[in-house]
């Protein structure tokens, strides 16, 4: 299924390249590799909650809670176009990467502080061609399912950009593929959940850190009643 999804975005790309510099179409192929994903596997069940929050028409800085690799699989259901924020390495596993690389997504090396200026420029630059970045902000996927602290550069970027953020949860995907592993694993029943989005248009750079903690506990308060 990887290779397909693959050869597909690898023909759009071709095909389209002088008329879709951003690669929508190419991300758009993941929608249907998603719901193959999730659709026919028996052993996936999925509750999707709020898709009637995202406005196609608007522009967000996408923020969630990271519980396993199949985060990525999940998010896609959403339906709508994206830059990920993700780390360097998943830019070399075979075929997701090679996915990832012709979506134009961005890439971050960890522990490099250039790199790390670097993403928020090119996020920035995306959101002022209309195109919504979406960032795990607490970096790392957790290994309990409790959600971590969150870093403070979407929500700075957010407010400095004047994007509202659209807060979305994951619960479930945690026992699908762990941290540490890339292979699905047990039966599972996952919630997508997408919040109303919060402006950030009256918001100051000073403001950030309250930005950052009414998302993360209503994300947090949602968990709690999964």
């Amino acid at each position: 299924m990887g290779i397909r999804l693959y050869l597909a975005m690898l023909f759009f790309t071709i095909a389209l390249y002088p008329f879709d510099k951003q690669r929508r179409v190419p991300h758009a192929q993941c929608y249907w590799w998603s719901d193959i994903l999730l659709y026919f596997n028996p052993y996936w069940k999925m509750k999707i909650i709020g898709l009637e929050n995202i406005d196609k028409k608007k522009t967000y800085v996408i923020v969630a809670n990271h519980q396993s690799l199949a985060d990525i699989i999940v998010l896609y259901q959403i339906k709508s176009q994206f830059k990920w924020v993700a780390k360097e390495s998943l830019f070399k596993i075979p075929v997701l990467g090679w996915c990832m690389s012709l979506a134009k997504h961005i890439k971050l090396e960890r522990g490099d502080f250039s790199s790390i200026k670097k993403i928020y420029r090119e996020a920035a630059e995306w959101l002022k061609q209309d195109m919504s970045v979406l960032f795990f902000p607490e970096g790392t996927r957790s290994e309990t399912g409790e959600v971590g602290e969150f870093q403070n550069g979407a929500f700075k970027l957010a407010i400095k950009e004047k994007v509202p953020v659209l807060p979305i949860l994951i619960n479930g995907t945690r026992d699908s593929i762990p941290k540490g592993g890339r292979q699905f694993s047990a039966k599972i029943f996952c919630t997508l959940r997408v919040f109303p989005a919060v402006e950030t248009a009256s918001l100051g750079p000073d403001d950030f850190d309250r930005l950052k903690d009414e998302i993360r506990s209503g994300i947090v308060a949602g968990l709690a009643q999964c």
